[in-house]
């Protein structure tokens, strides 16, 4: 049976992906129209039945105005076909100086029509508060999905930070870490925060067209290793979860 086939779901639903830069020309992933498009036809030859995009919200580097994000994911919506994952709007926002003043604002910009929104970290820097404004965040109804924490250095061997960060977010790991594309050391994090269940959801987060045939290799692993209802709860059940306003169990 080819892959593609033994991954897709059984049923007519199909996977959810949390974390995209299929957004062409705001950031460092789809640099224009045709590149987004073929990146929707390589997800939905994934099985990927609804796609979140989720363009970078960072201080200093990519920080496109939300009116351009907005005109932008117009623009995907005329030119997606039926073929393609529907589209919901997200952002991936660094947690950085303009994170602080959207959290003083209440303006943290989330999964369209949810609850949920989508946060990364400079990868060897944790910030020293982050567990309590998790926490913060919980008590206000919000769900914080961290993004591919297999990055981050302080969570390398410990556990029991995993944990408490876990107990107020959903981890999100990036398949292709998963596959081994983005590191040894990252490889080796993400199987184990698999493999020791702190994992909510996967995503592609995928910046070009070749990053889907990596996020397959992370579902095959996942599929062999932790079996086929794994690849089920973590690409279809978790997510939908998530944009539920859910934090899934660790």
């Amino acid at each position: 049976m080819p892959l593609e086939a033994a991954l897709n779901p059984p049923s007519q639903v199909g996977f959810v992906d949390l974390h995209s830069h299929v957004l062409f020309g705001l950031d460092d992933g789809a640099p224009d129209e045709a590149t987004a498009l073929a990146m929707l036809d390589g997800l939905a030859a994934l099985g990927v039945t609804e796609q979140c995009v989720t363009p970078h919200q960072k201080a200093s580097q990519y920080l496109p105005s939300w009116d351009d994000v907005e005109a932008t994911f117009a623009a995907l919506q005329r030119l997606r076909n039926p073929r393609h994952p529907t589209l919901r709007l997200a952002a991936e926002n660094m947690w950085d100086d303009v994170f602080y003043q959207r959290v003083a604002a209440d303006a943290i910009p989330s999964y369209a029509g949810t609850n949920a929104f989508l946060v990364e970290i400079p990868p060897p820097l944790m910030p020293p508060t982050m567990v309590d404004q998790l926490f913060k965040f919980r008590m206000a109804g919000k769900v914080p999905v961290l993004a591919h924490p297999e990055r981050y250095h302080a969570l390398w061997g410990d556990d029991d930070l995993a944990r408490k960060l876990r107990n107020n977010c959903a981890f999100v790991v990036d398949l292709a870490a998963v596959g081994g594309f983005h590191g040894k050391r990252e490889m080796k994090a993400a199987r184990h925060l698999l493999e020791e269940g702190l994992v909510a959801a996967v995503a592609t987060d995928a910046h070009q067209v070749g990053d889907l045939q990596q996020a397959q290799q992370g579902l095959a692993w996942i599929d062999k290793k932790l079996g086929h209802a794994a690849v089920i709860r973590l690409f279809d059940h978790a997510p939908r979860a998530i944009l539920a306003g859910q934090l899934p169990d660790v």
